[in-house]
């Protein structure tokens, strides 16, 4: 964890799951950064193209990395918190409690990630049917996106999932309800990952024509019903249990989340420039991009009109920056592939050991040299990762 003395005033807690860590922030009124941690997060693979994780695991990292950041600080300071993180799937029963999304039976693993391409099957057939909807995701969908997935959860787990699941989030999703006791939804999750739009909401037809008219019957109240603008206020803010595991006061408002790539996109795009010479300075928001790197890597742009591109995802209304609609495109394994380079070097065993107990890229982010066996690794080279492709398209690494 990193400080700085503080001065007396207002503060916010913001929290983001990523891929592989959770990190949370002390923010002043002025958007300075007082304090910040992290921590790792566990991810299974049990079979190829299959990612799991538990939310329980989750969740108590959010705990953790929260307390971290809060302590000494006078608990008056704190007026809110909110939560971004990765657009993975969390199913819990109808009293809440962890759902196996494994053959095996494991409830504790009850998260299929984003970048879990089980689904391939059923985002063929989804992407057979030509839907309107479609045309919001630039004519294909992913199957990272959550009706896949959902479809995969009702046929290949049918009675030990599907038919027992009260609820299935999006993961910053599950995180306010966590926070607040509220099942509301994010408009941003819910419209970039799940087909939801801000002027027509769901769209029965679609559910119905690929097998999932289950939720349409049970007036979506298992995947929202109730939907929030992000950073709207959620329910009546933190509830007792949640401000005792987060060592936050009770009360505290909880902002509706955003997907991490998005929470990213929002600072970017609404970020202040003047004074730095840059040709976006003194320019509408919409002529400027955004890229968002992580396990995957995310190009972001705004528009006050909707725009349709095929394979780019969107136009999403509202979805990042009210009123506005946006677009995005990029690569998912980007981050991935920076991450086999390095595991894949002769001197990574010592690199782990080295590292410890922090996080591998964040203890190479900030050892300005580190010398292993006869190579010398400089923070000036950190970015300096081949490009594992040929110019063919081949994988080269």
């Amino acid at each position: 964890m990193h400080s700085k003395k503080q001065a007396p005033g207002k503060c916010y807690v913001g929290v983001d799951v990523g891929s592989a860590s959770v990190r949370a922030a002390l923010v002043d009124e002025f958007g300075t950064v007082v304090a910040h941690a992290d921590q790792p997060i566990q991810i299974w693979e049990p079979h190829p193209d299959h990612y799991e994780q538990s939310s329980a695991d989750i969740w108590a990292a959010c705990c953790s990395v929260t307390k971290k950041v809060v302590s000494g600080v006078d608990a008056s300071r704190i007026r809110g918190v909110g939560f971004d993180a990765t657009c993975s799937l969390v199913v819990v029963d109808k009293q809440f409690q962890p759902l196996a999304v494994n053959c095996e039976g494991q409830n504790c693993r009850n998260v299929i990630m984003w970048m879990d391409h089980r689904a391939v099957s059923q985002v063929e057939r989804i992407n057979a049917t030509q839907h309107r909807v479609l045309s919001y995701v630039g004519g294909v969908m992913s199957v990272e996106m959550q009706p896949p997935k959902l479809l995969w959860l009702k046929e290949n787990l049918k009675e030990s999932c599907w038919e027992k699941a009260g609820y299935f989030f999006d993961l910053p999703d599950f995180l306010s309800w966590k926070a607040t006791g509220v099942t509301a939804r994010s408009l941003c999750t819910v419209v970039c990952k799940w087909t939801y739009t801000s002027d027509g909401g769901w769209d029965d037809s679609f559910w119905k024509m690929i097998g999932l008219e289950d939720l349409v019957k049970d007036k979506y109240e298992k995947i929202g019903n109730h939907v929030l603008s992000p950073g709207e206020p959620v329910g009546k803010g933190l509830t007792p249990e949640a401000a005792k595991d987060l060592g936050l006061p009770e009360g505290i408002a909880v902002a509706a989340s955003l997907i991490d790539a998005h929470a990213g996109g929002l600072g970017v795009i609404g970020a202040d420039v003047k004074g730095h010479n840059l040709p976006c300075e003194n320019q509408p928001i919409t002529s400027r991009v955004a890229m968002i790197c992580g396990t995957s890597s995310c190009h972001m742009g705004v528009s006050e009109t909707p725009i349709f591109v095929p394979g780019v995802w969107g136009p999403y209304f509202s979805a990042m920056v009210p009123g506005l609609w946006l677009n995005e495109g990029g690569q998912s394994a980007t981050g991935k592939l920076i991450d086999h380079v390095v595991r894949g070097h002769v001197a990574f065993p010592e690199l782990q050991s080295k590292a410890a107990a922090r996080s591998l890229f964040s203890f190479l982010y900030h050892v300005p040299a580190l010398q292993i066996d006869d190579t010398l690794y400089s923070q000036q080279c950190r970015t300096a990762v081949p490009y594992p492709y040929s110019e063919t398209g081949e994988l080269t690494v």
